[in-house]
């Protein structure tokens, strides 16, 4: 038996189904296989033969081809996404929603590189900091949440007390 020189209307049917899905959104192989009008009770094992490239080479072929049509249509290109952004401004505009007019046009503008989100993570471990440099990092801390503390800092020396009954 040899490898058939072009796809059946329910292989095609079966391809689309499973790339593109139905109203309800993606479909599994099975439910594709059942969609396109395969046997319920074999739907499961057409669903896996249909995307066997060794026994459907023109149906997985199909498969990919389709896919890559859906990937075309839902590009994203830096022009179209301008575009876009520009067009929801003017709708926003146009109603008088003057927020998501400036979101919009915040988006277009990262989206063209004129800003820039910038995070800065620092790892460390508080056990490879020296004394001085733990005792530098703690004032800073204090000094940084000063005002949300309304800390008092004292300077000079502590000392542990044994007897509470001596503080009095």
């Amino acid at each position: 038996m040899g490898v058939p020189k072009r796809l059946t209307e329910m292989q095609m049917r079966f391809a689309e189904v499973l790339v593109f899905g139905d109203t309800d959104g993606p479909v599994t192989k099975t439910e594709a296989a059942i969609r396109a009008g395969y046997s319920p009770k074999q739907a499961r094992q057409e669903g896996s033969t249909l995307t066997n490239p060794r026994l459907y080479p023109l149906v997985v072929k199909y498969i990919g081809e389709l896919r890559e049509e859906r990937l075309r249509k839902h590009e994203v290109t830096y022009g179209g996404h301008i575009a876009e952004l520009a067009r929801l401004r003017e709708a926003a505009l146009a109603k008088g929603s003057f927020s998501s007019a400036v979101n919009a046009e915040a988006n277009r503008g990262k989206a063209a590189g004129l800003y820039i989100d910038r995070k800065i993570i620092k790892t460390g471990k508080l056990e490879e900091l020296s004394e001085e440099q733990l005792e530098a990092k703690m004032k800073q801390i204090l000094d940084d949440y000063a005002p949300l503390l309304d800390a008092n800092i004292v300077e000079g020396e502590s000392q542990d007390i044994e007897d509470p009954s001596k503080l009095n």
